[in-house]
């Protein structure tokens, strides 16, 4: 029996997401990370940290020397096994929180896209991403940016977010092991980022009763749950009748985006030649 993922509203199934024209720019915004990533990705030997449905790492594969594409969940590790076999891609899954069996400087490029908000140990997952990159390799890390999605300090309206980042929080952390070389931020053309920003007025507003800076950490995820459940399955918008008239040229990666949906890292190991 073929495995099926649940459209939880996180995990990202392009059928599901490309229904809808809000799920569209999400959509959208999640290619074009991978479209930032060929560059970088081209004969090199690849990790993608936190792969998810697995169609980012078969885009990577089309042009890496070699992709491992990982997660923590089994059922997606599964789908992705199933519906983007490539010769040169392997899947696996891996335990959270804990370090992964593969050597030190095993990969060219390590990728880690909208993982580490999900991350306990946020420290610990840069430092291994780290470990396993070699010298002269490239992390690219991208994550939601809470300028334009969160009141100051208003925790995470996503109820799978344990923290969000600013631009200065990001950098931080990944310069305890890392040397920064970039601070990108994705935006979009204006009318495309308004889908999105609508999107975050109204959620953080709406979740803003959970998410208060005060509250622990068990009422805000039993709140999301309980909002989430009187909204009922989770949606991204409502239906569309026909693709819309655009598509990736459409999301930017520049230092100072005027509407910042995600922040980019880009660092390298410490060690050299």
């Amino acid at each position: 029996m073929p495995t099926k993922l649940e459209p939880t509203g996180e995990r990202l199934i392009e059928q599901h997401y490309r229904s809808s024209l809000a799920g569209y720019v999400i959509y959208l915004m999640h290619a074009a990370s991978y479209r930032l990533a060929e560059r970088y990705c081209r004969d090199k030997r690849v990790l993608d940290l936190g792969c998810g449905s697995g169609y980012g790492a078969a885009r990577i594969a089309e042009v890496a020397r070699d992709v491992h594409a990982v997660d923590i969940s089994s059922e997606a590790v599964a789908y992705a096994t199933e519906h983007y076999s490539r010769v040169n891609l392997s899947f696996a899954q891996i335990e959270p929180d804990r370090p992964l069996p593969l050597a030190d400087a095993s990969f060219d490029v390590v990728l880690s896209f909208q993982v580490i908000e999900h991350v306990h140990d946020d420290s610990g997952y840069v430092r291994e991403a780290a470990r396993l990159l070699a010298t002269g390799g490239i992390l690219i890390l991208i994550t939601p940016d809470r300028k334009n999605r969160l009141f100051p300090r208003q925790k995470p309206w996503n109820r799978w977010h344990l923290r969000e980042y600013s631009a200065a929080q990001l950098r931080e952390l990944v310069e305890r092991d890392l040397v920064v070389s970039d601070v990108l931020q994705m935006g979009a053309r204006a009318d495309v980022a308004e889908i999105e920003l609508r999107r975050y007025r109204r959620l953080k507003w709406l979740t803003l009763p959970f998410t208060l800076p005060f509250l622990p950490e068990a009422w805000r995820r039993a709140g999301l749950d309980w909002l989430h459940r009187l909204r009922g399955e989770a949606k991204v918008g409502e239906s569309m009748s026909s693709e819309p008239a655009f598509g990736e040229e459409t999301i930017e990666f520049v230092a100072n985006a005027p509407s910042s949906l995600n922040l980019v890292i880009i660092a390298s190991p410490r060690r050299s030649g």
